[in-house]
């Protein structure tokens, strides 16, 4: 049986309607995904992200660790910022893409994909060494991401007390309507945004009181609940990678354009040594952004062709709503290809031509 979030009940109730994810059942969309999409890019929308996984590493070995498992470097982080890694395999090829929010340099917390939970921690207690604890908390958060240019003047609102507001991927712990919670300036839709994580045991906290609560305190700024549709186009315009399509057992991050997230001047992680011999020897693929010339929605696994010969598929891709065009990405053999190479999307046995553009499709709205 599927999974369901602490807020499923105030979500039906908002007339949300729900798709399988992950082993979950989610609000796809409200009312619809364009107009869910278009809110978190001029006002902005309200998450449920409970679905995804949390693993507290603590010990005097903790950042040693994290950093024997991830490609990035946690070391030089300070106490209260986030880290960006992938996490990979021997072969080079990615276990999942996570955040680690650095509560103290004995004290981590990893953020991890909600398909992946399971996977993720028998993997990492697999690898387990040292003076280190993990204990897998998932089912003991609440995740909502409040995402868009409206939401700092929101989260002021429902502060407690007066106090900054960390800045982009920094967290702290604050009182928000009565309740402990985790905040931090994170999101996956290109937009300046909070993630706020709520703490079930404590006896304060409230799921729908916060859900609700976010949802009253921006009323006036017309803000709305948002579904997995528009996160995932949100997402897709700011090219921010997908586990399962940009990044997986079968893809490296160098193919996928992480190069910035892989230390190899790092002490040795697993992966290095294949991930240092691509970079050296010079990669086989790439991950490029493309919009379509003919008429056609691109989806996942569709082949791409140059020349009538295959040459990679479609990654992700659908329609870019801010740039009102159809687009995607594709992870292609070619690696010479450049801006303003047409190629050819192959949909319902038909060629479509597309043109490669730069990416992402949408400048990031970020503040830093």
């Amino acid at each position: 049986m599927e999974k369901r979030t602490p807020l499923y009940s105030s979500q039906k109730a908002l007339g949300a309607r729900f798709t399988s994810f992950g082993g979950w059942e989610l609000p796809v969309s409200y009312t619809d995904i364009i107009a869910e999409h278009q809110l978190v890019r001029t006002r902005a929308g309200l998450f449920d992200v409970s679905h995804m996984g949390e693993i507290l590493i603590t010990g005097k070995d903790a950042v040693k660790f994290i950093n024997k498992i991830i490609t990035n470097d946690v070391a030089p982080v300070p106490a209260n910022k986030i880290l960006y890694s992938p996490m990979c395999y021997e072969n080079g090829t990615v276990v999942d893409d996570i955040l680690i929010y650095k509560i103290s340099d004995e004290e981590l917390l990893l953020v991890v994909n909600a398909g992946n939970t399971e996977k993720d921690e028998q993997w990492i207690r697999s690898q387990l060494s040292g003076d280190v604890i993990m204990e897998n908390l998932s089912d003991k958060y609440v995740q909502v991401a409040l995402q868009g240019p409206e939401s700092e003047e929101i989260i002021k609102r429902i502060l407690d007390e007066e106090t900054e507001l960390p800045g982009f991927y920094h967290f702290k712990e604050v009182s928000m309507l009565g309740m402990k919670v985790l905040l931090s300036r994170t999101g996956y839709t290109g937009e300046d945004g909070f993630e706020i994580y709520l703490w079930l045991p404590n006896s304060s906290s409230d799921p729908e009181k916060l859900w609700n609560g976010i949802l009253e305190a921006g009323k006036d700024k017309g803000v709305l609940p948002a579904g997995l549709g528009a996160r995932d186009t949100l997402r897709l315009e700011a090219a921010l990678p997908l586990y399962g399509h940009e990044l997986s057992e079968s893809i490296s991050p160098l193919e996928a354009g992480l190069k910035t997230f892989v230390k190899f001047n790092k002490d040795d992680y697993i992966g290095k040594a294949v991930l240092s011999k691509q970079h050296e020897n010079g990669l086989g693929r790439k991950l490029y952004g493309f919009e379509m010339i003919d008429r056609g929605i691109p989806r996942n696994g569709y082949d791409v062709v140059k020349d009538g010969n295959k040459i990679g598929y479609v990654t992700s891709g659908g329609l870019l709503p801010t740039l009102n065009k159809n687009g995607g990405l594709a992870l292609l053999d070619d690696t010479n290809l450049a801006n303003g190479d047409i190629i050819e999307i192959v949909i319902r046995e038909r060629k479509c031509k597309a043109v490669i553009v730069p990416k992402p499709f949408y400048k990031k709205k970020y503040k830093v």
